[in-house]
């Protein structure tokens, strides 16, 4: 299970980072930010599946981050951590679906303890999503579940335009309102094609109604409701991120996907399919690697490679210049090269084989490495230098990617070339 936190306070990130034995347990920290305006894009990035966050923090405080992940990926577990003692705040916290409500100050015992419970929880809603996707698969003797079968016939070759308000309507009719001002769909393929599926189904069925799935032969659509063009966008490649992981959690493997146009008619999502479809074609004609969602068709046609390429050329250069800033986050970086936040998310990881995050950091360690080598500038300027303005978070980051700490390092490699 992955862990991010978020906390305003460094005492407080620092005690948990440092004082909870992540190593012995089956939870890892895969990241920290101090306000939820920082935290969001870095969850993105990151896709843990736990987040524990303060309730007081700047710009954007834990209330805030809590609606935001609600709405964009609610099936992470959260764990609110707050000084204040106070009913509005448990109350807010209930009816944003958090987990656990937790007073500071807490122990690593403690804090063992919400972890695998909200761990037990995550595991078993999720076997009982994947129960409840194959019991609905297996109430009609088509294997397919009435839902499905008409989010299903939305991406049939022979439906008519005239099909898609009468679907709609039906699913309504079922509880299930599916009528939004914006749609994409999501074209996945993968093997074994069962397991996949199921998981998929899960996964849609745990995104509070945002995404709908039904199975293809190969794999499975999603249908993405959005709010705005940039709403539909953005919960497209959050949950496609997620797609991934679970898939790969179920054991699949040959992971391929497109993102189809943005439409703002049910009679317009087959386009949106099509062009989904297309991507997927296109990416199975060019590699064999795993990968997902080379970018959405702009102005009807396919994003370009070498355009994508130098787009994150473009990135890499942005960061280069500005990774000394500790308030450089993926949303800066996304505006600098004109990409909605989770497209650049997972157009930079595909490009790079890293995160943001990823690269970020080695960006920032590679500086840092150069100046214990070739300076005697003290660990802590060298951290401000960098882009940390915490010096004993950046001697964590720094021994968990080279296994030494800045002063190790240093005595072993001062004054020696790279």
């Amino acid at each position: 299970m992955k862990v991010f936190l978020a906390d305003d306070e460094i005492v407080v990130r620092e005690g948990i980072r440092e004082s909870f034995p992540w190593d012995e347990t089956p939870y890892t920290l895969v990241g920290e930010a101090p306000d939820g305006e920082m935290a969001l894009p870095m969850i993105r990035d990151t896709n843990p599946d736990i987040v524990i966050t303060d309730i007081r923090m700047p710009f954007m405080d834990g209330l805030e981050l809590c609606r935001a992940l609600r709405a964009q990926m609610p099936w992470i577990g959260i764990i609110v951590l707050s000084g204040y003692d106070e009913f509005e705040y448990a109350r807010q916290c209930i009816q944003l679906g958090v987990r656990e409500y937790l007073l500071k100050p807490i122990n690593a015992t403690e804090l063992r303890e919400v972890l695998d419970k909200v761990s037990r929880q995550l595991m078993e809603e999720r076997k009982a999503l994947e129960h409840a996707a194959s019991l609905r698969a297996r109430m009609e003797s088509g294997g397919k579940f009435v839902k499905e079968k008409l989010i299903g016939s939305l991406f049939a070759e022979e439906a008519v335009v005239e099909d898609a308000n009468h679907v709609l309507k039906e699913l309504g009719s079922m509880g299930c309102p599916v009528p939004a001002p914006f749609y994409a769909v999501i074209d996945a393929a993968f093997s074994p094609t069962s397991e996949g599926q199921e998981a998929a189904s899960s996964l849609a069925e745990s995104s509070g109604g945002i995404v709908h799935a039904s199975a293809g032969k190969n794999g499975t659509r999603l249908l993405v409701l959005g709010k705005t063009t940039d709403d539909a966008e953005e919960q497209a490649y959050a949950f496609a991120a997620s797609l991934v992981r679970e898939l790969e959690r179920a054991g699949c493997s040959g992971i391929r996907g497109g993102i189809g146009d943005i439409v703002d008619e049910p009679e317009k999502i087959m386009q949106s399919f099509k062009s989904a479809r297309h991507i997927r074609h296109l990416l199975a004609q060019r590699t064999e690697e795993q990968a997902i969602i080379l970018g959405v068709r702009e102005m009807g046609e396919v994003a370009d490679d070498k355009k994508v390429s130098s787009i994150i050329s473009d990135a890499k250069m942005y960061m280069a210049q500005n990774y000394s800033n500790p308030n450089l986050m993926l949303q800066d970086v996304a505006k600098a090269v004109n990409m909605s936040k989770s497209r650049f998310s997972t157009v930079f990881s595909q490009q790079s084989g890293q995160t943001f995050t990823e690269y970020l950091i080695y960006l920032r360690l590679n500086k840092a490495k150069e100046m214990l080598r070739g300076t005697e500038e003290k660990s802590s300027q060298i951290a401000r230098e960098v882009g940390y303005n915490d010096a004993h978070y950046f001697s964590y980051i720094f021994k968990k990617n080279t296994g030494l700490t800045p002063s190790d390092y240093r005595a072993q490699y001062q004054n020696q070339p790279e």
